[in-house]
């Protein structure tokens, strides 16, 4: 049999970083002049077959925004298949983004790319700082069967090389990509990057060496005889005598063929002409067969506030405003698609690995922060649209038998699990209205003088509550109606703090403040709890005992289990002369640590709902790294090869830590403020397990991951941090801890004899890194940082999964909206999407509505391997349907009494529509 002829697929295309080592506007105009020049190759060379746009629609949104005028020629190039559109809005790094930013990122960008003509239907990770578990899934919901990506396996360097190693995870480009429920794709590796076809020779001297290397390079890994050359890289414009090189090629060799190719075809004919077995790889792709240098997961810690903006920005975006809007929909209120739209946009704008990593320059990060202000601003103005609709239709008469003076509120908890959490709401009471050319100052004394701050609190069932007020006096204000002009006013402001109680899953309570003068007997009397404050130092409640030691670490006593966990809390600090994508520690760099250094400890808040220590570390570090440091930065000496040491010279810091225990909660709250003086420096908070265990868990994309806490034989790199969402966690029979955090995305479980919990709190670099010398003094985060995380531990087991149901939750703000006395079609405590998991490993991931139909959509996700059901009441008047990642409208689903149970096997990522045809 004759060996089939070799075809090179070259496929060009340019990898479009937004913005990076350039501020935006530079990498735009840019832009501007690759796309004319690439629609000028288009008019004049008909050889010049096709070009893809890096897999995201967002390059042609933002040509579009210079030249609109342009938008019909673009449609008719990507009709005629000679410009890709989508499947992606933009590039994004795959573990910095949540789970649902991963989903709208291919929400968007198939429905913009639609606009054009046919969505590119391939799985595109060109550049992702390693590669989600579940990417199969998705992609095989999203009716996608083929991924390429650049990292996650053995096989490409850092510095796009390939690598000469032995024992690859596949020993083929080609290989099939599983996630954990099962889902497969056949996944392509850039195993010569995504620049091997770059700069294609037309000469024949310089070709011949050309394609000897880049053939021999590509035929090394292909298990077909079509093997890949991407002819582009970053920014790269398109090559004008690409056709004029491809002729010398074919004439230099004619036993191959050279095709000017596209993903649409090159995929089809691998996939017609593959072996019958290939290696099969599950889940995450994160470099862990290779030396451990380059996987870059320490971006997750490069400008850690840029993380935090991110995590408040997508948890105001899918955890509060998206369900809101959903349920104030649901009675009556059209729901905001094109705001949420715009503001999803603007935040995914920040997503791109360069930008959401904080590895680019300085620059950046000042837009970025606009970015997420706007995004923010939107999701803030859709929150109280929301609340102020749906509070109108909650009965909340009933206070009136309390005191026709009653001022109610009510209390949200979107997170999906029902929740108990302390919220201060800030009250107004005797709102005094005033027109132009009255006296405000005046209006002003009147609510003042008519209104006193003193009351009592009640829940909907006429129950006093604990609760501390403060009187904020007056204050101005303005309502914004629908119907006339602005309406200023003064009123009389009280915050008052209290303890919810147990609010219902995706649901909401109503309560009262009712003012001293008016309250009845009818209101019941409040049972005044204890202090949680049991002794000096301590703190107790249903589930925990805590003790602040003397250095300020914390001693854990886990009732249900009888476990006690010490030595939480401790500071490390060590040196960092990597840069913004790799963390190195100074060679015989020793940690400082707070371990055994006293702490002033103090109470600041005792009541029956909550007690609060605050704790205060001030130790010495070393201000920066010595002078060879900047040296061997400004001649590009590799951070492997670096020399430099911490400087002799100390500096103060000082962190400020304050401890809370609620009363009905199962985990510590805990939130550090300092203000960083020091350069070139990682601080992390130690949380030691005492729990031997050969892997641990750690929340990411729609999926706890299980990861090996040894690394493989092949890392050398000392560190082994790894990703995290909301949580970290360690177990055995019996014990469990679960550190959960706002924005905290890099974590470490140490190989120190006792499981310790390493979260980075701050990383300080004053670099970018990579192929140039870009300094970024502002990655040094001097001044002020804040750091937040919850310590939960557990029995183990099954018990975890309550865990991180409460480490889900902490991320996600209780939401309150003050009303008044008025009848209603809601009762005045309710679930309003009522489920249930027989089979704890459940979680509720999004609620929103469907732009095309109309119709609710919720998503939930199996965090075990193990099969679960999921139990819905869906109302009588609803159809219920499976859907997808795609909002596809699927197979109905039988209800039963207005109630509907479906099997969740493991792993798998399940959608459901809400009709009410």
């Amino acid at each position: 049999m004759s060996t089939p002829k070799a075809v090179i697929h070259v496929i060009s295309h340019t990898h479009w970083d937004r913005e990076w080592y350039m501020p935006y506007e530079a990498h735009h105009a840019k832009l501007i002049q690759t796309m004319d020049g690439l629609l000028d190759i288009m008019d004049n060379d008909p050889e010049f077959r096709s070009f893809y746009l890096d897999g995201q629609t967002i390059v042609l949104e933002d040509y579009l925004q210079v030249y609109p005028e342009k938008r019909e020629k673009l449609i008719g190039l990507v009709q005629e298949g000679k410009l890709s559109a989508g499947p992606w809005y933009i590039l994004q790094d795959e573990f910095l983004t949540s789970s649902e930013s991963n989903i709208r990122n291919m929400q968007i960008g198939h429905r913009d790319a639609k606009v054009y003509g046919p969505v590119s239907k391939l799985g595109y990770f060109p550049d992702s700082f390693g590669n989600m578990g579940q990417a199969a899934q998705i992609l095989q919901q999203a009716g996608i069967t083929t991924a390429v990506f650049g990292r996650g396996v053995k096989a490409t360097g850092f510095n796009n090389s390939v690598a000469d190693a032995t024992d690859l995870e596949s020993p083929f480009s080609e290989l099939y990509w599983e996630s954990p429920d099962g889902s497969r794709v056949l996944g392509i590796l850039f195993a010569n990057w995504y620049n091997n076809g770059m700069e294609i020779p037309e000469d024949p001297a310089a070709a011949r060496k050309f394609w000897d290397k880049a053939i021999a390079n590509a035929s090394r890994y292909a298990s077909t005889p079509h093997l890949l050359l991407m002819n582009g890289c970053d920014h790269q414009p398109a090559q004008a005598n690409l056709s004029a090189a491809l002729r010398t090629a074919r004439e230099l060799y004619p036993d191959y063929e050279f095709i000017h190719s596209n993903y649409d075809d090159y995929v089809q004919a691998v996939q017609a002409s593959l072996p019958e077995r290939l290696s099969t790889i599950r889940g995450e792709l994160r470099g862990q067969r290779t030396d451990g240098w380059f996987t870059l997961v320490n971006t997750a810690s490069s400008r850690i506030y840029i993380k935090q903006l991110n995590q408040e920005n997508q948890t105001m975006l899918e955890k509060i405003a998206e369900p809101l809007a959903a349920f104030a929909h649901a009675q009556g209120r059209p729901y905001p698609h094109g705001l949420l739209n715009y503001a999803w946009k603007t935040l995914m704008q920040n997503h791109p690995h360069d930008s959401i990593c904080g590895c680019s320059v300085d620059e950046v990060y000042h837009e970025m922060k606009t970015r997420f202000e706007k995004s923010k601003g939107v999701a803030a103005a859709v929150i109280a649209d929301s609340l102020a609709h749906l509070s109108t239709q909650i009965n909340t008469s009933g206070f009136a038998a309390i005191s026709t003076d009653s001022v109610p509120f009510v209390v949200y908890g979107t997170s999906g699990y029902s929740q108990s959490g302390v919220v201060t709401v800030e009250l107004e009471l005797g709102r005094r209205y005033f027109r132009p050319g009255e006296h405000p100052t005046e209006t002003a004394r009147q609510a003042l003088e008519q209104t006193a701050a003193e009351g009592c609190l009640v829940n909907h069932l006429g129950e006093k509550l604990d609760f501390t007020s403060v009187d904020l006096g007056v204050r101005f204000g303005y309502d914004l109606p629908d119907d006339k002009f602005r309406q200023p006013y003064f009123a009389r402001a009280v915050a008052v703090t209290f303890e919810t109680g147990k609010l219902p899953a995706m649901g909401y309570s109503a309560y009262a403040w009712v003012p001293s003068a008016s309250a009845s007997a009818s209101a019941s009397a409040s049972t005044q709890s204890a202090s949680l404050i049991a002794q000096p130092n301590t703190m107790e409640n249903a589930h925990l005992h805590v003790t602040i030691e003397g250095d300020g670490s914390l001693a854990v006593t886990d009732k249900s289990s009888g476990q006690t966990y010490t030595g939480l809390g401790v500071y490390e600090n060590v040196g960092d002369i990597g840069n913004e994508y790799i963390f190195k520690q100074p060679n015989g760099d020793t940690a400082i640590t707070t371990k055994g250094v006293p702490a002033r400890i103090s109470v600041v808040e005792d009541t029956p709902y909550r007690a609060t220590y605050e704790v205060t570390h001030t130790f010495d570090i070393p201000e920066q790294a010595d002078e060879r440091l900047q040296q061997e930065i400004e001649t590009m000496v590799s951070f492997l090869d670096r020399q430099a040491q911490r400087s002799s010279k100390l500096v103060p810091i000082t962190i400020v830590t304050r401890v809370s225990l609620n009363r009905s909660e199962q985990g510590v709250r805990v939130r550090a403020v300092f203000d960083n003086p020091a350069k070139d420096h990682r601080l992390r908070v130690l949380f030691p397990s005492d729990i031997t265990a050969a892997s641990h868990y750690a929340d990411s994309i729609f999926e706890v991951a299980e990861r090996a806490t040894v690394p493989t034989a092949e890392w050398v790199n000392p560190s082994n941090c790894q990703h995290q969402s909301a949580f970290v966690d360690v177990h055995e029979a019996g014990r469990g801890l679960t550190i959960a955090n706002k924005g905290l995305n890099e974590y470490e479980v140490m190989r120190d004899g006792r499981g310790t919990i390493a979260v980075t709190i701050l990383r300080s670099i004053g670099e970018l890194g990579d192929w140039g010398v870009f300094l970024t003094p502002e990655a040094q985060c001097l001044g002020q940082n804040a750091a937040e995380w919850m310590i939960l531990p557990h029995c183990g087991g099954d018990t975890r999964y309550a865990a991180y149901q409460q480490a889900y939750g902490f991320q996600v703000p209780l939401q309150v909206s003050q009303t008044d006395l008025h009848e209603g079609s809601l009762p005045a405590e309710q679930s309003l999407l009522p489920w249930n998991g027989n089979g704890s490993g459940l979680a509720l991931s999004s609620l929103k509505v469907n732009e095309d139909r109309g119709d609710i959509i919720a998503r939930w996700y199996n965090m075990s391997g193990e099969p679960a059901e999921l139990n819905l009441i869906s109302g009588t008047s609803s159809s219920l349907y499976e859907s997808t990642v795609l909002e596809d409208e699927g197979v109905a689903i039988q209800v039963s009494d207005g109630s509907a149970t479906l099997p969740v096997s493991g792993h798998k990522i399940i959608s459901i529509g809400f009709s009410a045809k």
